[in-house]
């Protein structure tokens, strides 16, 4: 796995869920805090628009993360994900992927051809375009988030049980699995918060001590957002903390 995919982490595998198809709307936005041991490493955020392609009206998610402070300094970050979705069944249009991590650059446009179950990835780095066969409703990166928070089932989910999605990334399809632990109530600065933990199934090796090495805590609402991240690296350990939040479609439930 590659060290690009920490962010990804934060954007994706660590966000997940909600009950019905109303979880999230226009105007939405969220902001995390990123700790590197004691470091305050850098922030990623969320946010949904509206646009138009083909006259149809789509949400655009728009996902960033950045390197901040000495960071910085020894690790520039600096990524934007956007993804442009169906409003009703939550599929993916197209994508878009521009990275600078470190050096390590990408620049990336991806469209879904759902006629034929295909997917032609224009990479204007390398000035080349490829073509790749899907499965249906295969999600990218970030579209990938908020399906998973309509998922129609996850309230009934049971300990011990898994998610799966067919995710679309670095030019293969995988199966992004997401276990589910239980419940707890954590504190937080906005307050105690009634909580589901998940922890999505990730590669061990040079970036994750082992398999089940991110602990994902989302709030057990109708929002379904993520409110922690915790993951044991090869060296070190990172977490993300919820920050700010606005433009939610449901009142946030904080426990007295």
């Amino acid at each position: 796995m590659k060290k690009n995919q920490l962010f990804v982490i934060l954007f994706f595998s660590i966000s997940v869920y909600a009950q019905q198809q109303t979880a999230f709307g226009v105007g939405e936005w969220f902001k995390f805090r990123i700790h590197y041991g004691f470091v305050n490493a850098g922030y990623a955020t969320l946010e949904v628009k509206e646009a138009t392609i083909n006259s149809e009206k789509l949400f655009h998610l728009i996902g960033k993360g950045y390197t901040t402070g000495l960071s910085r300094l020894f690790f520039k970050v600096d990524d934007r994900y956007e993804s442009y979705i169906d409003k009703d069944t939550f599929v993916p249009n197209q994508f878009l992927r521009k990275i600078n991590e470190g050096g390590y650059t990408k620049n990336q446009e991806g469209f879904f051809i759902w006629s034929t179950n295909k997917i032609l990835v224009k990479d204007y780095k390398h000035n080349t375009e490829k073509t790749f066969s899907i499965p249906k409703n295969t999600q990218d990166i970030l579209s990938a988030f908020y399906y998973l928070r309509n998922f129609s089932t996850i309230d009934k989910i049971k300990p011990g049980e898994s998610v799966a999605i067919d995710l679309f990334f670095d030019d293969e399809t995988t199966k992004f699995k997401l276990k589910f632990i239980g419940r707890e109530n954590i504190k937080t600065k906005f307050g105690t918060i009634a909580t589901m933990i998940f922890r999505p199934l990730v590669q061990s090796g040079r970036v994750f001590k082992e398999q089940e090495s991110v602990t994902v805590w989302i709030s057990d609402d109708e929002n379904k957002i993520p409110i922690r991240i915790q993951a044991s690296l090869a060296v070190g350990s990172i977490k993300a903390d919820l920050e700010a939040f606005k433009g939610l479609k449901h009142t946030f439930k904080v426990k007295l």
